[in-house]
């Protein structure tokens, strides 16, 4: 397999591996403090006794992470609403059982088995060990079985498309969904690799192209109803972020280094202070990467179940107050809907123009070796 075929791999690996770790693969305790840890759960539980919705519940139940993919729930006069969910693999390994698997419907929150509970915070649910023991939790969680989903997709259509290239040949018009692969494709070629990178924007494209469609389609899956936050999980866009940043370093020059650590032109009473500005900006990177992509994300989700919840509001304060406010509710929302599609998409690009930004920057050459190399 050429190096150009096996560098989006890489990258898809990395993604899926990586976010893996980040997102469920983290040691829980469960000391005296775990009873502290989770005052929200408790507080939404006496305002549901109460009869009122708990909005940040159903927000923040909404994308946060879990060890079940909840779909819809059913409600009924006088008795116990229904949830439907998908039940996920828990996957866990304690010091002294070790590997230990069973599925997430077999346990519920504040129940036991096998010595293990589940518990819930804002934004994920934390299984613990009643012996008190740090625990590491491997499961195939709501995030993880999404980003597997989107990994499927984006193969799947990849291959369709360069099945299409390899029957029919380059220079043959491409036709539907290959049609509208190639336009995004020389987009990116031509106003991200080409102006960012130069000469060489062959051997990074893969990657940009990778990058921006794993992002792209995830971002779409999570408008779905009953969808994931995928890329709306800190862990996810520290991973890609951490991509990007170890790239970067990877590549870069001694071009590069000599700016960062011994700026020209510049008094030498500064270049202390210069330089710590630099190797701090070098760390800021990575970070705005993963931040901007996070927030934006996020935000978007959290403001159209805002807006739907407020017919409840609304309807609790007054039956044909809420009534009224539905067509309200409703058409904020298609449009938030709406340009959380263009939202999705933007992202996707910007986080790849961005990287493509630096990776340039850590492989510009100097005006020296840019003369041997055009001679």
């Amino acid at each position: 397999m050429s190096s150009k075929r096996l560098f989006p791999l890489l990258v898809l690996s990395f993604a899926l591996f990586g976010a893996s770790f980040f997102a469920a693969a983290q040691p829980e305790n469960n000391g005296n403090s775990t009873e502290q840890k989770y005052p929200v759960s408790e507080e939404a539980g006496k305002k549901e006794e109460n009869g009122k919705l708990d909005v940040a519940k159903v927000i923040f139940g909404h994308i946060a992470d879990a060890h079940e993919w909840h779909l819809f729930t059913i409600k009924h006069e006088g008795g116990e609403p229904t949830h439907v969910s998908m039940p996920l693999p828990v996957i866990l390994y304690h010091p002294q059982k070790g590997f230990v698997f069973f599925c997430s419907s077999r346990i519920a929150e504040g129940e036991s088995y096998q010595g293990f509970k589940i518990k819930k915070d804002m934004m994920k649910e934390h299984v613990i060990s009643e012996d008190g023991a740090a625990i590491y939790d491997l499961s195939i969680t709501k995030n993880v079985l999404s980003m597997i989903i989107s990994v499927v997709i984006l193969l799947l259509l990849m291959m369709k498309a360069g099945k299409k290239y390899n029957t029919n040949g380059a220079l043959k018009a491409p036709s539907g969904f290959q049609n509208f692969l190639e336009v995004i494709v020389i987009f990116i070629r031509d106003e991200v690799a080409k102006p960012c990178l130069g000469n060489k924007y062959k051997t990074y494209l893969p990657l940009l192209l990778t990058i921006f469609f794993f992002i792209w389609i995830n971002n779409l899956l999570g408008l779905l109803p009953g969808g994931a936050n995928f890329t709306g999980n800190i862990a996810v866009t520290a991973c890609l972020a951490l991509l990007a940043f170890i790239v970067i370093l990877a590549k870069s020059r001694k071009h590069f280094w000599m700016h960062l650590l011994n700026p020209p032109g510049v008094p030498g009473w500064m270049k202390p202070m210069l330089v710590l500005i630099e190797i701090a900006s070098l760390f800021i990177k990575p970070m705005a990467l993963m931040i901007r992509l996070f927030a934006n994300i996020m935000a978007g989700h959290i403001v159209i179940l805002a807006l739907i919840c407020m017919v409840f509001i609304f309807a609790a304060i007054n039956t044909y107050v809420g009534a009224g406010f539905v067509p309200v509710s409703l058409a904020f929302t298609i449009f938030m809907f709406c340009l959380e599609l263009l939202v999705g998409a933007i992202q996707a690009f910007i986080f790849t123009n961005l990287t493509a930004v630096f990776i340039g920057q850590s492989i510009e050459e100097g005006h020296e070796e840019y003369e041997a190399h055009a001679h």
